[in-house]
């Protein structure tokens, strides 16, 4: 590694940041002691990670791996964010990675074990921990197969993290448990057995029901959204914690903001649910929370009615209070019609929600003309009469000019 991550690479890196990759491979030679392709790499990753992992790209000296296990890792940001469930005096990660996860959560722990099998990743990952951590020392790196050390070894960790590989051979993406590597459900025996605590990162494609009945002694689960996109979701098993019903928490994670819904599957069931045809205004559940599947606990605790069983949208004449979710007031129901639609968005620019609707938006833009842009939002949907309509809203809080 040190011959090709070297002085001159690093110093090449730094100063060609702001290029287009592809255009230095064009303008630069490679020479003896600077491999150009890996220096152009390390550039692409960093110009691609720097929202995503501003601490590492910050420090000039990191290593970035293929793109894959980059795209694969997980943001510094949900990384702290599961770092507030762990603590302890030992961490096992068994799926290491990129090794963002085993660092941040590891600043909660005395000693930590990344174990990782591809030899060239794990070299990567120790030589990032000696920059990035400054008590470096206790990250003890190993390249394995992660179940044979299990069964090889005698030591039982506080905490035990997993991040099953969800790419196949073919590069296929999978989701559910049982195709991951490693496959979490039939070695669930294992793991316990060699743990008093466990987190498992999940697709956020992952029905939550399903592995609840798959693993029926987890008994929290976090489905965590930035920004309104679903990336994680987080199941949490403890030794001591038996029994009981299973907690759903549904958070969505913004730069200043965080909102948070918690319910059961119980609660779920037993909710009461109203429907009202749209008046005042329309809301949507945060990401997390349509993910998690509490559609009429969320209802019944905000004290909204949903406009049909199938459309997940909801409405009330007055807001009061902060709801976790885009809030849209409504101006008034539009025909769907071209001379219409005209008249109320001449530049044919308003942005197109289509929410258990005959047309898909992208149908129904091209049918009428309109191209997604502006404030203004026009929300097509079907009501409890059954009949598909279409509103003319504006975001909450927002002033259309």
């Amino acid at each position: 590694m040190d011959k090709i991550y070297n002085h001159r690479l690093f110093q090449f890196v730094q100063d060609h940041l702001q290029e287009d990759p592809a255009h230095l491979l064009l303008k630069y030679s490679p020479s003896h002691d600077l491999d150009l392709k890996e220096a152009v790499r390390q550039i692409a990753a960093r110009q691609k990670a720097r929202g995503k992992l501003p601490t590492w790209v910050n420090h000039p000296r990191v290593i970035f791996p293929v793109s894959l296990s980059l795209e694969q890792s997980s943001s510094e940001l949900t990384a702290k964010f599961k770092s507030r469930f762990v603590q302890g005096a030992t961490l096992l990660d068994l799926t290491g990675g990129l090794g963002v996860d085993t660092l941040i959560m590891g600043k909660k722990f005395q000693e930590v074990l990344y174990i990782e099998r591809n030899v060239q990743l794990s070299r990567i990952a120790a030589h990032n921990f000696s920059l990035l951590s400054q008590t470096s020392s206790k990250f003890q790196v190993k390249s394995t197969d992660s179940l044979e050390y299990l069964k090889n070894t005698d030591r039982i960790f506080d905490w035990l993290y997993a991040d099953p590989d969800r790419r196949g051979l073919q590069n296929q993406k999978y989701f559910r448990l049982d195709d991951c590597e490693p496959n979490i459900p039939a070695n669930w025996h294992l793991l316990k057995n060699k743990a008093d605590n466990i987190m498992v990162k999940a697709s956020p494609m992952l029905d939550v029901k399903a592995v609840i009945k798959a693993l029926p002694d987890v008994r929290q689960v976090l489905v965590v959204a930035v920004k309104n996109e679903v990336k994680e979701v987080l199941l949490l098993w403890k030794k001591h914690d038996v029994g009981g019903t299973v907690k759903i928490s549904a958070y969505d994670l913004g730069p200043e903001q965080e909102q948070r819904f918690d319910f059961t599957f119980e609660a779920e069931e037993e909710s009461p649910v109203r429907y009202e045809m749209p008046s005042g205004y329309l809301l949507e559940p945060n990401a997390a929370i349509l993910k998690a599947g509490a559609f009429k606990s969320f209802a019944s605790h905000h004290g909204l009615a949903k406009l049909h069983p199938n459309t997940h949208l909801y409405t009330l004449p007055e807001i009061r209070g902060e709801i976790p979710g885009r809030v849209f007031r409504i101006f008034q129901e539009v025909k769907l019609d071209k001379k219409v639609l005209k008249q109320l968005f001449p530049s044919g620019m308003v942005n197109v929600l289509v929410r258990n609707h005959p047309l898909k938006a992208q149908n129904l833009k091209k049918k009428y003309g309109l191209k997604d842009g502006g404030k203004e939002f026009l929300i097509a949907t079907t009501t409890k009469d059954g009949k598909a309509r279409a509103f003319w809203c504006g975001r909450m809080g927002e002033e259309i000019v």
